[in-house]
């Protein structure tokens, strides 16, 4: 008598190969990525995103060069901290404008303002301008694209429809933005090797013309407000004491909003303390980049644009791999991977001090930079209410700034004092260490986000279709599943009104005296007459085959359909066509 086999007997042909392995993330990155641009509005908030990036770090990498040769490391170490302070202080502030006014109409302004100033950065150089001049006007730009990223962060989720396309967007972003890491470097070294930084300027002024274009196409889907303050989605609601009054009246309040719903939100705040400690190292780069740079490559400190298109290669391949992650539902897990991985490969520049380790560690560090963004911005998109949102990316904008500037503030001390190895060494425990403790923090907020077991049949149903996802997600997150037999009374005619119903499968029919009305099947709903007009039930619904119900309790549904009008011209339509029958 032979024994059944066990998973351990499978033939090794039987498990599937490697190739189908990597053909099946090819395919499931290819459907996120067409899903996004099938979405005319993520689509172009895409594009102008790669516009506005490529611009900036094209002058980007031209200003550190033009810095480099004014006045060596020291020159360039002042002033990315000074920018990185002023771009800190002034990012709360002009995040507000992301939750105050047009998102669209925010990211033109800043765009615009990018674009007139780079003009002005050119033209400075060409003239033989002081120093002190270009610095400043290179500082302002800086301050002047601050809200582009907050306004579109906080955008993409009113033009996604659901929290898988809203992760799908992130990563086709993060794509992007890998590639502008890529070509902006490179496109401002080779510029720079046979022309000047004012033909830089020219040219990053057609790309941020590039996102104006696109930013003025996207048409916004019409989802009415709830009631809230002016101008806002909705009330906020952060979870903690200060909630109430976190989007009230006062200059005060309205900038610092951002921040006391970060320490509101526990799952919020650890991420956001994460993601400093990945910044620490970001800022120590704009240093140490250009150390080994001329250290390690012939070019010398020209070099730069070349190691920041190692990394854009990396990152580009890491945008990839984001998408193919976001499926498996650990968003915060692989977030800390990612910043860990910020960290270790810099030890291997420490024990082989040389070109091609240090490419290599560019590499790995660019490739974990998607998975970092991609997933701390979908998490931040999920958690935090749509009325407050641009003001949370502008406050952690502005605390990312603040780590970078500490970073590169520390970077230029540890390289006088320890040197170059033993510096980056010390910059990688600080990312390591800091992060291991909080990975158990990071699996529980990947519990507490996974996708509520009745979102995709609440999804299906009429009624709820004009509520956005994040409002969706949270209702599901309320239904009680119920398994029923055939022949049961959900509920009776001159009953107290009770639970909504959703149906997830089977079959009911519903009957008035004796009378058979209709018979739902699955992606229907029933019992919304009795709640919404302050009724006894109309009508007795009883189960004819086994079913599976999804109960969602009388104040959550009613809650759920206030304020929305399409959904209340649904309900209208509904009972119109219901009561007549009665």
């Amino acid at each position: 008598m032979s024994e059944a086999p066990t998973a351990d007997d499978t033939p090794i042909s039987q498990a599937p190969p490697p190739m189908h392995l990597v053909r099946g993330a090819i395919r499931e990155t290819g459907t996120s990525i067409a899903t996004v641009f099938g979405n005319p509005g993520l689509r172009r908030v895409n594009l102008a995103f790669l516009g506005s990036l490529i611009g900036t770090w094209a002058y980007a990498t031209a200003i550190t060069v033009w810095a480099f040769d004014f006045g060596g490391a020291t020159a360039v170490g002042v002033w990315v901290v000074v920018r990185w302070v002023l771009m800190s202080v002034a990012s709360p502030f002009t995040a507000t404008l992301a939750d105050r006014l047009p998102r669209r109409m925010v990211m033109i302004g800043s765009d615009l303002s990018s674009l007139i100033l780079i003009l002005v950065t050119g033209a400075l150089i060409w003239q033989g301008a002081p120093a002190l001049s270009v610095f400043v006007v290179a500082t302002v730009t800086s301050l002047t694209g601050s809200p582009f990223r907050p306004a579109q962060a906080a955008l993409i989720p009113q033009v996604a429809q659901t929290p898988g396309e809203l992760t799908a967007t992130n990563g086709v972003a993060s794509t992007f933005e890998s590639v502008a890491i890529f070509v902006g470097p490179a496109l401002g070294a080779f510029l720079l090797a046979f022309t000047s930084v004012p033909v830089v300027a020219l040219v990053d002024a057609v790309s941020f013309a590039w996102s104006i274009t696109f930013v003025l196409r996207i048409r916004m889907p019409h989802r009415p407000k709830a009631t809230g303050g002016p101008g806002e989605p909705g009330v906020m609601d952060t979870g903690g004491d200060d909630a109430d009054d976190a989007s009230g009246p006062g200059f005060r309040a309205e900038v610092s909003a951002g921040f006391r719903a970060i320490w509101s939100l526990r799952d919020v705040r650890i991420v956001i303390i994460i993601y400093c400690l990945q910044t620490v190292v970001a800022g120590a780069s704009a240093v140490y980049v250009v150390v080994m740079a001329s250290q390690f490559l012939s070019s010398g400190a020209n070099g730069v644009g070349l190691i920041d298109s190692v990394s854009g290669i990396g990152a580009i391949v890491g945008g990839f791999l984001a998408i193919m992650l976001a499926p498996r539902g650990r968003l915060a897990g692989d977030f800390g991977i990612g910043v860990i991985l910020w960290g270790l490969p810099l030890v291997m520049i420490a024990i082989w001090p040389s070109m091609w380790p240090m490419f290599a560690a560019m590499l790995v560090m660019g490739g974990a930079n998607p998975v970092v963004d991609v997933n701390a911005t979908t998490i931040l998109q999920r958690l935090v209410p749509d009325a407050v949102l641009g003001r949370v990316f502008g406050a952690m904008e502005s605390l990312l700034i603040a780590t970078m500037a500490v970073g590169g503030l520390i970077m230029p001390v540890l390289i006088h004092v320890v040197g170059l190895r033993w510096g980056i060494t010390v910059i990688a425990a600080l990312v390591t260490v800091g992060t291991l403790p909080l990975l158990p923090a990071l699996k529980r907020i990947d519990g507490a986000m996974r996708e509520p077991a009745g979102l995709a049949v609440l999804r299906r149903v009429p009624l709820f279709a004009p509520l956005d996802p994040k409002k969706l997600e949270r209702i599901a997150s309320l239904l009680e599943r119920q398994e029923l037999p055939a022949g049961v009374a959900v509920i009776r005619e001159g009953d107290p009104a009770g639970p909504y119903y959703v149906i997830e499968s089977g079959r009911v029919e519903a009957t008035y005296q004796g009378r058979q009305l209709s018979v739902e099947g699955a992606d229907e709903g029933f019992g919304e007459i009795a709640l919404i007009r302050d009724v006894p039930r109309t009508a007795t619904v009883t189960t004819t085959e086994p079913t599976i119900l999804l109960a969602l309790q009388p104040s959550d549904f009613v809650e759920a359909i206030t304020g929305n009008d399409e959904v209340g011209s649904r309900f209208d339509a509904l009972i119109s066509k219901r009561i007549p029958t009665i």
